[in-house]
C-alpha cells in the first residue's frame, strides 16, 4: 500500500477543479499544499496534539510523566548546543574517546525531545526557539555519514523538527531541509547490498531514518523507499517463529529488541499517515507482531536466556574482554531492556501496557506507565 503524499492529493484536486470551474487561482493551490504540507510534518497533527494537551491536564499520571520532560525543557533553555561534525558510536568500545564525545553531544537530542512536546503542549514560543537554536545548530554543523546505527540518534531531532517546524523562517526550513534530505540519501547510497549490514539491524535503522525523514518532509520518493523496504526487511531479517537474523547472529535478545525498535518507530509513523505495516506479512509468514509477541515471554519472566554464548560477531566479545559486563557471554538478558520495544508496540497492542508498567517500575494498572504511553493514546483515533 503505497502513502497519497499531499502534492499527489493536490494534483487530484486541481484536476477535478480544472473540469469542472477551470483553473484555481495559484494562492489556493499554493495554500491547499501548504496546510496539507504543514499537517503532515508533525508526527502529531492538530488534532492529536489537542487530544495530548487535554490528557495532560485532566489525567495525572499523564501529567507526571509530561512534566518531567517539562523540566528538562525548562533546565535546558539557555543551554549552549553542542553538535558534533561526526558522530562515532557503532563498533566502538564505551571507553573510545570518540564515543565519549559524541554521547556527550548526543544529549542535545534529550532536549530536543523536551522542547519539541513542550512547545506542542504549551505554545510557549520559548521551547520552539530552543527548539530551532539546536536543530539549525547541528543542521550547520553535522556532516551526514550514512552510518545508520549513529544517524539513528538523531531521531528526536526528526521528531522535534516536525513539532516546531511552522516556526521556521523560509531560509530556515531550505537549510534544515536540505540537510535532513542528504542524511535520507546518504543512508541509502552507503548501503552495501550484498553485505549483512543490508538485512541485519544495521537496515531496521536505516529505513526507520529514511522513512521518518520521508514523513517530516512529505517526501513521496523517501517513503515509498521506507515502505518498500521494511516489507523486504520483514522477509529478510525476521523469521516465521518471530525471531530475528540479529536473534541467531548475536545470540542475543538485545539485538533482538534493536531490531524491533526502529520497525516500531517506522510502523507507528506510517500508521499515523494511513499505511499499515504492524501487521503485514512477509511471504515467509513472518510479521512485526510475531516478532514482539517473540520477545513478550522474556520480559514478562515465563522465560529466559543466557546472552551472547553463541554469538559469531567478534565485537561482541571485544567488549566483554573491555570489561563491558552487559557483554559477557551467559549474561541473562534483562527483561527491562525489552521495554522501549514493548512500549512502542503497546500503540497497537493495548493489551501490552500492564507489563510495560511492570518494567518501568510503575504500577501494573497505570495508565500512562511511560511517556510513550501518552503519545500512543494522543494518537490513536
Amino acid at each position: 500500500m503505497k502513502v497519497k503524499s499531499p502534492l499527489h492529493s493536490l494534483g487530484k484536486c486541481v484536476g477535478r477543479q480544472r473540469g469542472a470551474i477551470g483553473w484555481v487561482p495559484i494562492f489556493a493551490v499554493l495554500l491547499v499544499f501548504w496546510l496539507a504540507r504543514a499537517e503532515s510534518a508533525s508526527l502529531l497533527n492538530a488534532t492529536q496534539q489537542e487530544k495530548l494537551a487535554r490528557l495532560i491536564q485532566k489525567d495525572s499520571d499523564a501529567a507526571n510523566r509530561f512534566n518531567k520532560l517539562k523540566r528538562l525543557a525548562d533546565a535546558s533553555l539557555s543551554d549552549t548546543p553542542h553538535p558534533v561534525k561526526s558522530i562515532a558510536t557503532a563498533g566502538k568500545l564505551a571507553s573510545d574517546a570518540a564515543k565519549v564525545e559524541s554521547r556527550a553531544a548526543l544529549e542535545d537530542m534529550k532536549k530536543l525531545e523536551a522542547f519539541g512536546f513542550a512547545f506542542t503542549v504549551t505554545s510557549n514560543a520559548t521551547y520552539a526557539a530552543a527548539a530551532k537554536r539546536t536543530i539549525l545548530s547541528w543542521a550547520q554543523t553535522y556532516e551526514p555519514s550514512g552510518s545508520p546505527i549513529d544517524e539513528t540518534k538523531l531521531e528526536p531531532l526528526f521528531t522535534a523538527y516536525g513539532l516546531v517546524e511552522r516556526t521556521f523562517a523560509p531560509a530556515e526550513k531550505k537549510t534544515v531541509e536540505t540537510w535532513l534530505r542528504l542524511i535520507a540519501e546518504q543512508e541509502w547510497a552507503k548501503m552495501r547490498p550484498r553485505s549483512v549490514t543490508a538485512s541485519n539491524n544495521w537496515h531496521s535503522h536505516r529505513l526507520k531514518i529514511i522513512g521518518l525523514i520521508g514523513f517530516v518532509l512529505a517526501d513521496r520518493a523517501l517513503i515509498d523507499r521506507a515502505v518498500s523496504g521494511f516489507k523486504q526487511q520483514i522477509e529478510n531479517n525476521l523469521r516465521p517463529d518471530g525471531s530475528s537474523l540479529d536473534f541467531h547472529e548475536r545470540d542475543a535478545l538485545h539485538y533482538h529488541c534493536y531490531d524491533l525498535e526502529p520497525l516500531l518507530t517506522l510502523a507507528i509513523t506510517a500508521h499515523q499517515h494511513g499505511v499499515e505495516l504492524y501487521d503485514y506479512q512477509s511471504p515467509s509468514g513472518a510479521s512485526l507482531r510475531k516478532s514482539v509477541q517473540f520477545l513478550v515471554p522474556y520480559c514478562n519472566g515465563t522465560a529466559t536466556h543466557a546472552e551472547w554464548v553463541n554469538s559469531h560477531v567478534a565485537f561482541d566479545r571485544q567488549r566483554a574482554a573491555a570489561g563491558e559486563a552487559k557483554f559477557k557471554a551467559g549474561t541473562l538478558f534483562d527483561p527491562e531492556d525489552g521495554l522501549r520495544a514493548l512500549q512502542l508496540a503497546a500503540y497497537f497492542d493495548e493489551g501490552l501496557n500492564p507489563l510495560v508498567g511492570r518494567l518501568a517500575r510503575h504500577e501494573a494498572s497505570a495508565v500512562f506507565p511511560v511517556w510513550q504511553s501518552v503519545l500512543n493514546e494522543a494518537m490513536r483515533p
